[in-house]
């Protein structure tokens, strides 16, 4: 018997799953990693503990499959995506910790390049806006500021890149790639070219020489090295044949394969995808376009898929902020019973904006914000204004996505806050549509896990892989749009108060 081993380089940890022919999840393995706050809106990661998890978790997962018999026929990689790791490729060390998607250093550097007037070129060169959350302003930080110095053997990449490099051989020849789902995340990638940008390359001050090479999300990349000695490395050989940034996966993950479908992932932040098919759509107000994937040879036509996707940054984050910063609850499992002790939150709101707000705002001066506290309102209604604020900020980004022409008729789910059915049918309510939560809430590293095994042979096309997705639950709107639309006009205002809250010096923590 065979299976396919996915990793997951996820913001809050790193997991490695092992995944049947059936789609089915066969073991999983987990880590988490040290979040660095060394300033205020400054958030980093220790790449080598990124490293080290990712090595353990598979070591774990593999020699579970090998005691039960079963081989690895591939491997896939899945990961946060804008997070930047800049390392030596001589001796395979990082030069920096790893900058964080969250991270908000470099708000002033992007409000200076937007008043020089390139906006309208990054826009059209990367689907996507002027804003620290993305990884060409960090990888100029590093640079400039972070002592990093740009010599033959610096590597800038995400955190794919880090980790295929290690795991097909590190110093001693690994591969250098990249794929195109993460590339798109740069700002220095032209998503109609399909090619590192020069011009992009010398406004943001970063050498092309530094970045990895760009191939198929879908394709053998590398075999691995024999770095699992203490399992007696029964992975060694294997190919690794995907690598795909973390929301593209999950897009993938859900069966999204035809224009119109879509689907938001509830993970630290909530990201919502819409497939829109191999044509590259006009930039659209509020919303980011980037690539979806590229099968290479395993497509059906020859280019790449194309997604508009809306970015929220704090959704997961808030609830943790619940438990270790308030103390409100001991386990995020607390949320949903705690919130559904009280059927409203009375008028309060809490606007979750602890690093900016993403779409369709793109405001990074944003800060976290409560109103609405009276006397006799309690944990319970603080709790559920979080878990509101959650499908507040999704109907936020799906109503972009209708303004802009591309209506989304179904919804499909997943991550670690979709097992809450309170939150899912608040979101059929704002939404007025289905919202259909996975029978796996592992949609992320299932993409990978498929794709990789699409590459390889386990599966031989995206209808197979279609017919294994399957439905958990399906949440219909049961509020009247009336009252929703009322409770949405509320956080609206909410948001209005939360909005260029901080100075420009204080979000780049100087």
């Amino acid at each position: 018997m065979a299976c396919v081993v996915a990793v997951d380089a996820g913001t809050t940890g790193v997991r490695s799953l092992a995944v049947d022919e059936r789609g089915h999840v066969l073991d999983v393995a987990y880590r988490e990693l040290t979040q660095y706050f060394p300033r205020p809106g400054w958030v980093e990661h220790d790449a080598l503990e990124i490293r080290d998890h990712v090595l353990a978790t598979l070591a774990e997962v593999t020699e579970r499959q090998r005691q039960a018999g079963r081989t690895i026929a591939a491997v896939g990689i899945t990961n946060q995506r804008e997070t930047v790791v800049a390392w030596d490729r001589r001796t395979g060390l990082p030069r920096h910790r790893a900058l964080v998607w969250q991270d908000r250093r470099t708000a002033g550097r992007c409000d200076q390049l937007r008043a020089d007037g390139h906006e309208e070129l990054v826009r059209r060169r990367t689907g996507l806006v002027l804003d620290p959350y993305f990884s060409a302003t960090k990888m100029g930080w590093l640079l400039d500021e972070g002592g990093v110095e740009a010599d033959d053997d610096l590597a800038l990449g995400t955190v794919d890149a880090w980790v295929a490099w290690h795991l097909s051989g590190g110093p001693a020849g690994g591969a250098f790639v990249t794929d195109p789902s993460n590339a798109s995340r740069t700002l220095l990638y032209d998503i109609g070219r399909h090619e590192w940008d020069a011009e992009l390359g010398e406004l943001f001050g970063v050498p092309l020489h530094a970045l990895p090479g760009v191939v198929p999300t879908c394709g053998r990349v590398a075999p691995v090295a024999g770095l699992l000695a203490e399992s007696g490395e029964p992975l060694a050989g294997v190919p690794v044949s995907a690598l795909a940034g973390d929301q593209q996966s999950a897009l993938f993950g859900q069966a999204c394969f035809q224009p119109g479908a879509a689907k938001a992932t509830y993970g630290t932040g909530t990201f919502v995808l819409l497939n829109v098919g191999e044509q590259l759509p006009e930039p659209r107000e509020g919303l980011l376009t980037t690539v979806a994937w590229d099968l290479g040879e395993h497509a059906a036509g020859a280019a790449p898929a194309y997604a508009l996707e809306g970015a929220v940054f704090s959704t997961g984050a808030a609830i943790q902020w619940l438990r270790d910063g308030l103390g409100i609850i001991g386990k995020a499992a607390d949320v949903g019973p705690l919130a559904a002790t009280v059927r409203t939150t009375e008028g309060v709101y809490v606007v979750p904006a602890f690093t900016g707000m993403g779409s369709p705002w793109w405001d990074p001066y944003a800060r976290g914000t409560i109103v609405g506290l009276s006397r006799g309102l309690g944990r319970a209604h603080v709790t559920r204004a979080v878990v509101e604020s959650i499908a507040f900020q999704v109907r936020d980004v799906v109503d972009a996505m209708r303004l802009a022409g591309a209506p989304v008729e179904t919804l499909r789910v997943d991550g670690g806050a979709s097992v809450m059915d309170l939150l899912l049918q608040l979101q059929a309510d704002q939404l007025r549509l289905s919202v259909c939560r996975s029978a796996s809430a592992e949609a992320t590293a299932l993409g990978a896990a498929t794709l990789a095994g699409l590459a390889t042979g386990v599966w031989s096309s995206l209808e197979e892989l279609s017919a294994l997705w399957r439905a958990d639950a399906v949440f219909e709107p049961k509020a009247s749009a009336v009252s929703a639309d009322s409770a949405h006009a509320g956080w609206l205002g909410a948001v209005d108060r939360a909005r260029g809250w901080a100075t420009a010096s204080a979000a780049s923590g100087n």
